[in-house]
C-alpha cells in the first residue's frame, strides 16, 4: 500500500492524511483525510480504480464507502 496507493492519494489536491487498520479477523479499515469534499471524492474514484488494477482477486467482497465531516479531533 504505501509503494502503489498511499503516493496516489498523496496527489489528490487536499490529501491530509491517510490511516489502514488491520481489526482483525480479515477486516481491514482505511481512513482517508481531506480538506474538502471534492478531495474525498476524487480518492474514492482512485482508489476504485486501484482496487479494481491490483487487489480485486484479494478482496472477497467490494470495498464498503462511508463519507463525512470531521467533528472531533484531539
Amino acid at each position: 500500500m504505501n509503494d502503489g496507493f498511499v503516493p496516489l492519494l498523496r496527489q489528490v489536491p487536499g490529501f491530509v492524511a491517510y490511516y489502514w487498520v488491520d481489526a482483525g479477523n480479515g477486516v481491514m479499515v482505511s481512513t482517508s483525510v481531506f480538506e474538502d469534499r471534492a478531495g474525498a471524492e476524487e480518492s474514492v474514484r482512485r482508489a476504485a480504480d486501484f482496487v479494481r488494477d491490483n487487489l480485486a482477486s484479494l478482496l472477497p467482497n467490494p470495498p464498503q464507502v462511508t463519507a463525512g465531516q470531521v467533528v472531533a479531533t484531539g
